[in-house]
């Protein structure tokens, strides 16, 4: 099977990668608009490979094979793809226009699965006016790693569509869980509007920023807080789900915290700008940013 990841960014480099690890994946396109950010992500594999390669999970040869299957470069570059996994910024149009060139112009494979990684986007909508059917293929980061797959389809997917994603993901280890499609599907429908409350707590003044992840962490048993998860995942896309929740819905509950659209716009996203509720440091530690 060859494989496209549209977008190279943190999701798309790890979605790549999951594929590439995959004994029946030929070859993964890693495309994006620019060669240099294509090439960011090839070389987020190669560093996640090395390192696996260097703590003897991988052998080298293992994992020199595992990199060599991808190749970084421009949209135009997926012709043969069989599956194209689309994970591209998290805006309607921008889905819209990608996936319209790539079935008018670049892929030629008549069999080809198109599918979007949207975390909160109506598959149908993406789907709108296009010549082949889309379904959603939700991974969550780290993709390599994290077990879940969401498979969404919209009022156009048909069944087949939706009975091979989901033996792909089988394959890839994943554990596909079927979705009806709503705002946010499930997993962010319940995840990211606590979030939002935990930045509403914090901005009112309730806790500070360790106290309410620690509380979430401590008391609830979660991995992670909250505030430090929002981080994790970036906090400009903490927003845009919130806004899909809140325009699709108009339910008063989903709105966006405003100290959250405050960071957004100050370009403070978390783990990938090096600040968000914490400072990430080089040597890998965090401080809280009400601590500096």
């Amino acid at each position: 099977m060859i494989v496209a990841v549209i977008g190279a960014g943190t999701m798309g480099s790890g979605i790549a990668q999951a594929f590439a690890q995959n004994d029946e994946v030929t070859k993964v396109y890693l495309c994006d608009i620019k060669q240099e950010f294509a090439d960011g992500g090839y070389a987020k594999i190669k560093k996640n490979i090395d390192k696996l390669v260097s703590k003897g999970k991988l052998d080298e040869a293992a994992g020199k094979a595992i990199v060599d299957k991808v190749q970084a470069g421009l949209n135009d570059q997926c012709t043969d793809a069989d599956l194209v996994v689309e994970a591209a910024l998290e805006v309607m149009d921008i889905k819209k226009e990608c996936f319209k060139k790539l079935q008018d112009e670049v892929v030629k494979n008549e069999n080809c699965i198109f599918a979007s990684n949207t975390s909160s986007l109506s598959i149908t909508e993406i789907g709108s006016g296009l010549a082949k059917p889309i379904i959603g293929m939700h991974f969550f980061n780290p993709a390599p790693v994290m077990k879940l797959v969401e498979v969404i389809a919209g009022i156009n997917t048909p069944q087949e569509t939706v009975d091979k994603v989901k033996e792909i993901s089988v394959k890839l280890g994943k554990t596909p869980v079927q979705v009806n499609e709503a705002p946010g599907f499930v997993a962010n429908r319940i995840l990211v509007p606590m979030i939002n409350e935990g930045i509403f707590v914090y901005s009112e003044g309730i806790a500070d920023i360790k106290g309410v992840d620690d509380a979430m962490k401590l008391g609830c048993n979660h991995p992670m807080g909250p505030l430090e998860l929002g981080d994790f995942i970036g906090l400009d896309i903490v927003l845009a789900i919130m806004e899909v929740l809140y325009k699709e819905t108009a339910d008063s509950k989903y709105r966006p915290a405003p100290l959250l659209k405050k960071m957004v716009r100050g370009k403070h996203l978390g783990v990938k700008t090096g600040i968000g509720f914490y400072k990430y440091n080089e040597d890998r530690t965090k401080t809280p940013v009400d601590q500096l």
